[in-house]
């Protein structure tokens, strides 16, 4: 790694002091540019889950360029880090089944039932060291960040899952809009940066951008 590369930030982070691995669950709006920030900032162990192709309601919201359409988002996404930044993260152009996981795990997916499968799993290894479950509603934003080794956390955490068949319906217009998705990215890398680097972490983060409100 370079050594002058992240001069300017290692009064906050240093990158070459980090070895702990970083899986994001979802290569969509929140998972990309999340996956790119960290990239950015110097973590270099990053796997990405993601079965999805890239299409044209996409790009708008999500790190793809007209020239991805078709291609699955994982491996578009590798390409596009490794020109940025000139690391490879590991594709897993498959759906999560419960694969082994370690680290940091990040979930960021759309649907409630998806989320609480990957739960299920994230929660029988011991190896997972901090989950952190991000959740975007056109202008809000959500985070819940702990340890799931820990069990007040967990049972804290799973009093906020709830099945798909009950969540507010939202029409397709009114989803996501750019400064949501990076402001997200955003939270979400100051949380891991957080973490690694042994700061106190708020268990749960609210932002309206409507209202330009911050809540933990």
């Amino acid at each position: 790694m370079n050594e002058t590369r992240f001069t300017r930030q290692l009064d906050v982070f240093d990158p070459a002091q980090i070895s702990m691995s970083v899986t994001i669950i979802g290569a969509g709006a929140t998972g990309s540019f999340t996956a790119l920030t960290l990239a950015k900032m110097g973590v270099r162990n990053i796997s990405v889950y993601d079965f999805d192709t890239v299409e044209e309601h996409n790009l708008p919201n999500q790190f793809y360029r007209t020239c991805d359409l078709g291609k699955p988002k994982v491996i578009a996404l590798r390409e596009i880090i490794e020109q940025f930044e000139g690391i490879s993260i590991i594709a897993r152009n498959e759906k999560y089944k419960g694969q082994r996981l370690q680290g940091i795990v990040i979930v960021a997916v759309d649907s409630m039932d998806t989320r609480i499968h990957i739960w299920k799993f994230a929660k029988q290894n011991p190896d997972v060291k901090l989950f952190i479950d991000s959740r975007m509603g056109l202008e809000v934003i959500r985070l819940y960040s702990f340890d799931p080794n820990d069990f007040y956390g967990c049972k804290e955490y799973e009093s906020t899952l709830y099945p798909s068949s009950e969540a507010i319906e939202v029409r397709c217009t009114a989803k996501t809009i750019m400064y949501t998705v990076l402001s997200i990215a955003s939270l979400l890398s100051n949380q891991v940066k957080k973490f690694l680097t042994g700061e106190l972490l708020k268990k749960e983060l609210l932002f309206d951008l409507k209202t330009v409100t911050l809540i933990s």
